[in-house]
C-alpha cells in the first residue's frame, strides 16, 4: 500500500513528500539557499546551478526576458547576464519557484493542482503590485512570497494519492467548506503542511510571517496576504459583498479611488496569466478569473484632506516621475497630478485647462473636488494675446500667479473671477521650455492659500512639464 493511501499525521506528510515526492526540489532548494547565504558566493557559481537543468535554463531565461522582471528592459541571452541585469537573489529565486512549479506539473488531482497554481501565481502579481504601489523595493520578493504561500496544498493535491481524491471527494459530495473537509481529509489544515514545509525548506522569512496570520499594518507581509484576497475574491466576483468590501479595503491602503483599483485589479490579472504561462503552466493560466471590471461601489462625496500631506505628495510625485519615464499616457499622468494637487495639496477645486489645437482658447479638461465639474465646464477663455492679462501672460510668459483680493485690478482677474467666484487662488501654467499649454487652476473655496501649498503646486505642474515635454506634446 502506498504511504498516500494510509492516514499519515502533519509530520509523516512532511517527511513523505520531502524524502518521496520532491527530493530533487529539496536538493536544489538546499544548493540555491548555500548560495544566497553566502556573500561571497560569485555568479558563476549560481549559474552553474541553473544550467544543471536545461529547462530550468530555459524558463528562467524566458522570465528574465519579460517586461514584468526585466524593468530595463535589457535583452538577456544566459544566465550570467541575468543575474546582472536582475541581480543575484531575484534570479535565485526565480530558479527557485521554477523549480517548485516543474516539480507539481505531473501526477495527483490535476484539477486541484491547477486551482490551487492559478491562485498562486494571480495572488503573486497582485501581491508585487501591492507592494509597489505602497512604494516597497521589495517586488519580486513579495511576488514569490505570495507564489509559495500555498505550498502545502499544492503538493497534497499533486502528491496526495488516496488521501487527495478522498479530500476531493468530499469537498465534492459533503457540502463542506474547505477548511471543514480537510478536518476530515487528512485531518489537519493543509495550510499547517504549507507552515511546515516552509521551514523545512527554508523558503523564506516573509512567506512564514504572511502563514502566521499576523502581518504588519503596512508592509511586504500585508502585500502579501492582499494578493491572496484578491485572488480569492476574484474566483467569488467582484460584485459579492466581499468584492465590494475588499475593494474598499485596497483603495483605502492605496489611497487611490476605488475604480481606479478595480481597472488595475483586472489587468493584472491579464499580467498573472501570461506569467503562468512564461513558468509553463498553461493549465492554470487558463484558470485565472479575466475581464469581470470590478463594479465600483456608489460614488461618495469627495471631500479633500484638511491639510497638505507631503508624504503622499512625495508618493505622488514619484509615481508621476515613475509614469513618465514608462512613457504612461499622457491623460493619465494628468489625473494623477489633478489628484495629487487635489489630495496631497489639499485643495479645495483643481481644474486642469489646456490650449485648443489653434490655441485660441484655454478650455477646462479635467476637475476634482465639490462643484469642480460645473467649474471646470465654464472654465473657458479667449486667448488674445493681451501681455499684462493673467492668463495670457501664463501662457505666453510662463507666469505663475497667486491670486488675491489685493490684486483684483490686474488685468484678467475681472473674467477669471466671473468663471470662478474665488478671489483666493493659484494659477500655474505648465508645457515645454519653448510654449505653454495649459495651467493647473486651484483654490480653496474662498480661504487665503499659503506658501506651502503655493510651492507644492508648482512642483506638480513641473512634473507635467516633464512629462509634456518627453512627450513633444503642445
Amino acid at each position: 500500500m502506498n504511504s498516500t493511501d494510509r492516514n499519515l499525521d502533519l509530520t509523516g506528510w512532511i517527511a513523505h513528500i520531502r524524502n518521496c515526492e520532491m527530493p530533487v526540489f529539496g536538493r536544489t532548494v538546499d544548493a540555491l539557499h548555500t548560495l544566497m547565504e553566502d556573500e561571497k558566493a560569485s555568479a558563476s557559481a549560481l549559474a552553474q546551478v541553473i544550467l544543471k537543468d536545461a529547462a530550468m535554463t530555459t524558463k528562467v531565461l524566458r522570465l528574465a526576458n519579460s517586461a514584468f522582471f526585466n524593468h530595463a528592459h535589457q535583452g538577456v541571452s544566459t544566465v550570467s547576464r541575468a543575474i546582472v541585469v536582475l541581480g543575484f537573489d531575484p534570479v535565485a529565486e526565480l530558479a527557485l519557484s521554477v523549480s517548485l512549479v516543474d516539480s507539481l506539473l505531473s501526477g495527483g488531482v490535476r484539477s486541484r493542482v491547477h486551482e490551487e497554481m492559478a491562485r498562486s501565481f494571480h495572488a503573486a502579481v497582485q501581491a508585487r503590485w501591492v507592494a509597489m504601489k505602497r512604494g516597497g523595493s521589495q517586488g519580486e520578493e513579495v511576488f514569490i512570497a505570495a507564489l509559495l504561500m500555498r505550498v502545502g496544498e499544492m503538493a497534497f493535491w499533486c502528491f496526495g494519492g488516496g488521501q487527495a481524491r478522498s479530500l476531493d471527494r468530499c469537498m465534492i459530495q459533503s457540502g463542506l467548506k474547505e477548511d471543514e473537509a480537510q478536518q476530515v481529509v487528512p485531518g489537519f489544515p493543509l495550510r499547517q503542511l504549507s507552515v511546515g514545509l516552509v521551514r523545512e525548506w527554508r523558503l523564506g522569512p516573509l512567506v512564514a510571517a504572511a502563514l502566521e496570520g499576523r502581518p504588519r499594518a503596512s508592509g511586504p507581509e500585508r502585500a502579501v496576504v492582499l494578493g491572496h484576497k484578491i485572488a480569492r475574491v476574484a474566483e467569488q466576483g467582484w460584485e459579492s459583498l466581499a468584492g465590494r468590501q475588499l475593494l474598499r479595503e485596497l483603495a483605502e491602503y492605496l489611497e487611490m479611488s476605488p475604480a481606479v483599483v478595480g481597472q488595475e485589479i483586472v489587468a493584472n490579472s491579464a499580467v498573472a496569466a501570461r506569467i503562468a504561462s512564461t513558468f509553463g503552466s498553461t493549465a492554470a493560466a487558463g484558470l485565472i478569473p479575466q475581464g469581470n471590471l470590478p463594479v465600483s461601489p456608489p460614488p461618495e462625496v469627495v471631500a479633500p484632506p484638511s491639510g497638505p500631506d507631503p508624504a503622499l505628495q512625495l508618493r505622488i510625485l514619484h509615481d508621476l516621475a515613475a509614469m513618465t519615464v514608462g512613457r504612461s499616457d499622457i491623460s493619465e499622468i494628468l489625473q494623477l497630478a489633478v489628484e495629487g494637487v487635489f489630495r496631497g495639496v489639499a485643495c479645495d477645486r483643481v481644474i486642469l485647462a489646456m490650449l485648443t489645437p489653434d490655441r485660441r482658447q484655454l478650455k477646462g479638461r479635467l476637475g476634482l473636488g465639490v462643484g469642480a465639474e460645473a467649474l471646470c465646464a465654464r472654465f473657458v477663455f479667449s486667448m488674445d494675446g493681451e501681455p499684462d492679462d493673467v492668463l495670457d501672460a501664463a501662457i505666453d510668459s510662463a507666469q505663475a500667479c497667486r491670486i488675491q483680493p489685493a490684486r483684483m485690478e490686474l488685468p484678467g482677474m475681472e473674467r477669471l473671477l466671473g468663471v470662478t467666484g474665488c478671489d483666493e487662488a493659484f494659477l500655474v501654467p505648465f508645457g515645454t521650455p519653448y510654449r505653454q499649454i495649459g495651467v493647473l487652476y486651484a483654490d480653496l473655496n474662498g480661504k487665503p492659500g499659503d506658501e506651502e501649498r503655493w510651492l507644492a503646486l508648482r512642483h506638480f505642474a513641473m512634473q507635467v512639464s516633464l512629462a509634456v515635454s518627453l512627450r513633444g506634446e503642445g
